[in-house]
């Protein structure tokens, strides 16, 4: 099983598209997991230009390098969340317009509806992203909880993204969720929850995010292995928790990276992810999609850690075996 390795180009997008491609290829990188944002790829542009699409492509094949997915995070987090100044500050103009919360989740709905056409359109099966929350802001429940408002925001959650899956279904394109604080799936008991929700649609699953994982003290293998059919692409990404009984594991509203942070994300290999265990789960469930590093280290040079990152996934990927091990014994 040769699983292609790519990078997610979220965290590069200040780079143009066809510098970073150039990159990536001589780093050794089999493709790219394109950003909704930069350059990277523009939904806009992919509908309104008919040579678009068909250019990114063969920008990415004059540099040899493929694309399995893209990812449209920042437009989907605004589909469900209470919306506030943060998300002007990641939103297309577009889609934040005035900035009137009703107004800006309708035009976020209908920018992921036209991804999905736009990830047609380009040729590739899986769009991932987030969600947003309308609940996400009681997780901690104090004042006590009113829990028929976290029903009602798992209801919402499905009437908002039922119709955004439709076009998907219509278009032959899988949206994967990852799996995310602040997203409205976090974690094992709200998967099910949000699986449920939306009557467990099979345009609707999963990207595997371990960093996320590994600070609340989940299991990403057994994850794997509870939602395998929902797997449908999965990002290589650590993080390391610094728990030392001073330092908290809610991150105490300071940055990535700052030293009294409880836990920050670190290049794969680097942190607290077992990917030993979560690649021969992956085996043991049948995934064959990318292995996209998302890179983040705030004490690592990225372009070196790219390509450090690269080299660990290859060596530590592998094929399941084959054979009994002790079938040799056998005359």
């Amino acid at each position: 099983m040769a699983r292609h390795v790519t990078l997610f180009t979220g965290q590069w997008a200040d780079l143009p598209l066809d510098d970073l491609a150039a990159r990536c290829a001589g780093w050794g990188f089999d493709g790219l997991e394109l950003a909704c944002w930069g350059d990277h790829f523009e939904v806009d542009r992919a509908l309104a230009e008919p040579g678009y699409a068909a250019e990114r492509r063969a920008l990415l094949e004059r540099h040899g390098v493929g694309c399995w997915a893209i990812g449209a995070h920042l437009v989907g987090q605004a589909v469900c969340d209470p919306i506030d100044a943060r998300h002007e500050a990641v939103l297309p103009r577009e889609v934040w317009g005035d900035g009137e919360p009703q107004g800006v989740r309708a035009r976020a709905a209908e920018r992921m509806k036209d991804t999905a056409r736009a990830a047609a359109a380009f040729g590739v099966p899986v769009v991932t992203g987030f969600t947003g929350s309308p609940i996400w802001h009681l997780i901690y429940s104090f004042p006590p909880n009113d829990w028929a408002a976290v029903a009602h925001g798992y209801e919402e959650f499905a009437e908002r993204w039922g119709p955004i899956i439709d076009v998907f279904d219509a278009e032959g394109v899988r949206f994967a969720l990852e799996v995310h604080p602040t997203e409205i799936a976090y974690d094992f008991a709200t998967t099910r929850r949000t699986l449920a929700a939306i009557d467990r649609r099979e345009g609707f699953g999963i990207n595997l995010d371990p960093s996320h994982f590994a600070p609340q003290f989940l299991d990403a293998a057994a994850f794997a292995e509870e939602f395998a059919d929902r797997i449908y692409h999965v990002h290589i990404k650590d993080s390391k928790r610094r728990l030392d009984g001073r330092r908290s594991i809610l991150g105490s509203h300071l940055d990535f990276g700052e030293t009294e942070r409880g836990w920050t994300f670190v290049s794969p290999g680097h942190g607290d992810v077992d990917f030993d265990d979560l690649l021969r789960a992956l085996n043991r469930i049948g995934y064959e999609g990318p292995l996209s590093i998302e890179w983040e280290d705030w004490g690592m040079d990225r372009e070196w850690g790219a390509r450090e990152a690269l080299e660990f996934v290859r060596g530590a990927d592998f094929a399941p075996s084959t054979v009994a091990f002790d079938a040799a014994f056998q005359s």
